[in-house]
């Protein structure tokens, strides 16, 4: 029997400030909602610049504590409103300890119900991605939220990389996992539509991923959009979004695809823990 979730994946250009960015995205959510999505992804940092192409501690006047923060409340009403499950990725103050950061998405259930949140596990620090400036590594693990549309789980832009993490997410239980990212031109762009297909496949679940589109005020390369669903099979769901051009992409995923492949490829039965040992050494 088709178990069939609407899911909704936003795209967007900077608008130059922080409150248009978000009012930006609730208008893309609730478009979503007319078109029956039940759970929307916005795209890494999604209120912000990616601003993370300097290091400048102008930026550290984003930070939010999530979910005590004005924006996390916002989405809870977004959520309420649209009747959908809201993924929004911001950037966390720690409430325990000053100073302290994480790259960090809040999951929210249909309801208005906050869930709980992750922290992007691996930071990288290279040109035009300084983001051990900004962000201490998540230490949240890789949990699992059980939604109304089901279990979903998230990854964030560097992480897809790797793919202990996504293996993690499976292990948990993800049906989904949602990947907002900020990534421009050049090798990424080849490994955007093989990393997170292959993550798909290797674990049996739908992957929802976003990538910014257009160049900003900070940085010298574009983003190259091309945000997708992908199923377990691996193959895309409709077409890919544009390269260029600021989209709101609505796909359907039918979650009985899950246990019909999990059933024929065993990949969760005929893994070998005993032998992995050494992939964990320092």
């Amino acid at each position: 029997m088709s178990r069939i979730v609407r899911g909704a994946l936003v795209q967007a250009t900077w608008t130059g400030d922080k409150e248009s960015m978000i009012q930006k995205h609730e208008q893309y959510a609730h478009e979503a909602a007319k078109q029956g999505a039940q759970v929307i992804l916005f795209q890494e940092l999604f209120y912000g610049p990616y601003f993370c192409q300097v290091q400048d501690p102008e930026y550290f006047g984003y930070t939010e504590l999530i979910p005590d923060g004005p924006t996390t409340k916002r989405m809870q009403d977004l959520a309420k409103q649209t009747g959908m499950v809201v993924i929004a990725p911001m950037y966390e103050e720690d409430s325990t300890a000053s100073g302290i950061y994480y790259n960090t998405a809040a999951v929210i259930d249909a309801d208005g119900t906050y869930l709980g949140k992750y922290r992007k596990t691996h930071i990288p620090q290279v040109k035009g991605f300084w983001e051990k400036y900004y962000f201490r590594p998540g230490n949240l693990g890789y949990p699992v939220f059980q939604t109304a549309v089901g279990k979903v789980g998230v990854y964030i832009c560097y992480d897809r990389h790797f793919p202990e993490g996504a293996r993690a997410l499976g292990l948990n239980g993800a049906e989904m996992v949602f990947i907002p990212s900020a990534t421009s031109r050049g090798l990424s762009e080849y490994l955007w539509r093989i990393e997170q297909p292959s993550h798909a496949v290797a674990n049996g679940y739908f992957v929802g991923t976003i990538n910014r589109v257009g160049i900003e005020p900070l940085g010298e390369d574009d983003f190259y959009g091309q945000s997708y669903f992908v199923d377990p099979r691996g193959q895309f769901i409709g077409e890919i979004g544009d390269a260029y051009k600021e989209e709101l992409i609505v796909r359907d995923m039918d979650l009985s695809m899950i246990e019909q492949v999990r059933q024929t490829w065993q990949f969760y039965r005929d893994r070998r823990p005993d032998a992995y040992e050494d992939l964990v050494l320092p």
